[in-house]
C-alpha cells in the first residue's frame, strides 16, 4: 500500500462518498466539478449551470445533471472525424 497521508486518504474517502450521493450541497458540488466557490456562484447567478434553490437561498445540485453538464460539447477524436469523412 502506498504511504499516503491521513489527509490524502480522507480526501479519497470523501470523493468516493460524493460519487454515491444524488443531491449535493453547494460546497460538495464545487468539489465534485473542481471549481472554486466564487466561480460557481458566478455560474449559478448567470444560470449557466443546473442547480436548485428549494427555499430560495441555499443552492443544491443534482449529481447526474452536473455530470451531464460537465460532458456537454464533446470533442471528436481524429479517428472519429476520419470515419465521418469516409461515409
Amino acid at each position: 500500500m502506498q504511504n499516503l497521508s491521513i489527509e490524502d486518504r480522507l480526501g479519497k474517502i470523501e470523493s468516493m462518498l460524493l460519487s454515491q450521493k444524488r443531491v449535493l450541497t453547494f460546497e460538495e458540488g464545487c468539489r465534485f466539478i473542481g471549481i472554486s466557490e466564487s466561480y460557481c456562484y458566478k455560474l449559478t447567478s448567470l444560470r449557466m449551470i443546473p442547480h436548485s434553490k428549494p427555499e430560495g437561498k441555499k443552492i443544491y445540485f443534482d449529481r447526474e445533471l452536473l455530470e451531464f453538464w460537465l460532458l456537454r460539447n464533446p470533442i471528436k477524436t481524429t479517428s472519429q472525424l476520419k470515419l465521418e469523412v469516409k461515409k
